[in-house]
């Protein structure tokens, strides 16, 4: 994906995932105390969300683009970045939500394993970045990215868990 579209999907995302962090659909009561939260989480939100769904972009600038900073080594290091730091919880999503979009929004695909591979992989659902559907495209699997996170969210670990016990809650389902 180009730039407008990285900073679409982190902008959607830092909005749904204030809305799935503070609304429970099966029992929610809109009340003024609840906007309230909406709007903090979604201002806590944006700026590690935004931060994680452009940074991989860095590597244009030096190392080879959609390999030096679209892989998975990166993505583990910010990760782990909370276990260290105990801040920027949500700088992990707006990568892996990057790698996402490149992946199966464009047509190029990210080397994920790089270095030790500089084999590409994508799907074949891509369109070119410069295509007039991009928009579109970038904005469909934003909401298909939502759901996923919605889905981990409610039924699986709380997405606002620490690293340690959102592992604790998978282990127990494995």
């Amino acid at each position: 994906m180009n730039k407008k579209g990285h900073v679409l999907n982190a902008i959607l995302l830092a909005l749904g995932l204030g809305l799935i962090l503070t609304v429970d659909p099966r029992n929610f009561q809109p009340t003024t105390d609840s906007l309230f939260a909406l709007a903090e989480n979604i201002g806590r939100l944006s700026l590690p969300v935004v931060l994680g769904a452009l940074f991989p972009d860095v590597d244009t600038a030096f190392g080879k683009h959609r390999k030096t900073l679209h892989n998975l080594p990166v993505l583990a290091i910010f990760l782990a970045f909370p276990l260290i730091f105990d801040n920027l919880n949500y700088v992990w999503i707006g990568v892996a939500t990057h790698y996402v979009l490149d992946m199966v929004g464009s047509k190029r695909g990210i080397a994920l394993f790089y270095p030790l591979s500089p084999q590409e992989y994508d799907l074949p659902t891509g369109v070119a970045t410069s295509s007039k559907h991009a928009d579109i495209v970038t904005v469909v699997i934003t909401v298909a990215e939502l759901a996923v996170l919605a889905g981990v969210h409610y039924y699986v670990f709380s997405l606002d868990t620490s690293l340690s016990s959102a592992t604790t809650a998978l282990s127990t389902l494995l």
